[in-house]
């Protein structure tokens, strides 16, 4: 499945890519969202498989499409016998980010064989997400300071010399004044929790580790991702309403309290996942529009074989006289 679809779903998040970035700047999130969605979905039925979206953009009477449980790809037209593929998607990680021109906004899509990533309810989740040198060092219920000690003490490195990622937020008042006492540098953002993830797992990129409470589908996406790339996300859904018990029960979660390991997000042993970077970020630069196509840099992660492939690929315009040039 890998090798047959990971280039298709390269596509996929370029051509979402591309449809956000005409928007970008221009203050209208819901805008950017749903040319993201509608280029993606149309890619998507082009892909030669049996897709089901099971984290996508909201149940279906609440979504015009992409809703969870939509399928997807050709086998939705033609009968063919066509792998069956569990699909999550965040069309456009980050509308704020892409609406205002702001870093780190990105098009994702993971992907496995049927059962291989967590229905997650559209919930919110406490999280910690570290690189593989950090997997098996932190716990969700210890002590930021004791989480951020064993991290430095995995990298060779002081609590001072820390990057932790956080989402501006109210809610995460408590955890930016731990972080400080700690010693630790912040790194607030407002959107984009994922793409963070994704940068705590790549050398290099100056994130050392993310902590606080974001989506729940962004947290088996993530997942998705650092399987690929050995590192660590822990989770706990956050549970307050009796409605919301009731919904995790009819989605067979049976333990809200549960703190769930990156193998429990994403389970599949053939796990694709696709990003391309919209605006400029930490691990990928954004689209870029000249005059004869449009060049895009996406990441391409593959668990089974793994392969991580940076791609920078250049979309020339369908003339004759289209020039490729180098920059």
């Amino acid at each position: 499945m890998e090798n047959k679809l990971s280039l298709e779903f390269l596509r996929v998040v370029e051509q979402a890519a591309i449809a956000s970035a005409h928007t970008m700047g221009l203050g209208d999130r819901h805008k950017a969202d749903q040319m993201a969605v509608e280029a993606m979905r149309r890619e998507m039925d082009t892909v030669g498989m049996d897709g089901t979206i099971v984290i996508g953009e909201g149940e279906r009477d609440e979504a015009p499409m992409l809703f969870i449980g939509e399928k997807v790809g050709l086998a939705a037209k033609h009968k063919d016998n066509y792998p069956a593929v569990d699909i999550a998607v965040d069309p456009l990680e980050g509308t704020n980010l892409c609406a205002t021109g702001e870093p780190n906004a990105i098009t994702v899509l993971a992907a496995s064989e049927a059962g291989g990533l967590l229905h997650a309810p559209d919930l919110y989740m406490e999280k910690i997400v570290v690189g593989p040198t950090c997997r098996g060092a932190v716990e969700l219920d210890a002590p930021v300071k004791d989480n951020l000690k064993a991290i430095a003490r995995r990298l060779d490195r002081l609590v001072e010399d820390l990057v932790v990622i956080v989402l501006d937020r109210p809610r995460h008042e408590k955890l930016i004044n731990d972080i400080r006492s700690a010693g630790a540098r912040i790194r607030l953002i407002g959107d984009g929790d994922l793409s963070a993830g994704i940068a705590a797992a790549v050398l290099g990129s100056g994130v050392h580790a993310v902590m606080g409470t974001g989506g729940a589908p962004e947290g088996v996406l993530t997942a998705a991702a650092l399987k690929c790339l050995n590192g660590e996300i822990i989770a706990r859904l956050v549970v307050s309403k009796p409605e919301q018990y009731e919904r995790l029960a009819k989605m067979g979660v049976t333990d809200a309290k549960k703190i769930y390991k990156t193998e429990e997000l994403a389970p599949g042993k053939k796990i694709i996942f696709a990003c391309t970077g919209v605006t400029e970020g930490n691990i990928l630069r954004g689209v870029r529009f000249f005059g004869e196509g449009v060049r895009t840099h996406s990441l391409v992660l593959t668990y089974d074989d793994r392969q991580v492939r940076f791609i920078d690929s250049v979309h020339l315009n369908k003339r004759p006289d289209a020039k490729v040039r180098f920059f």
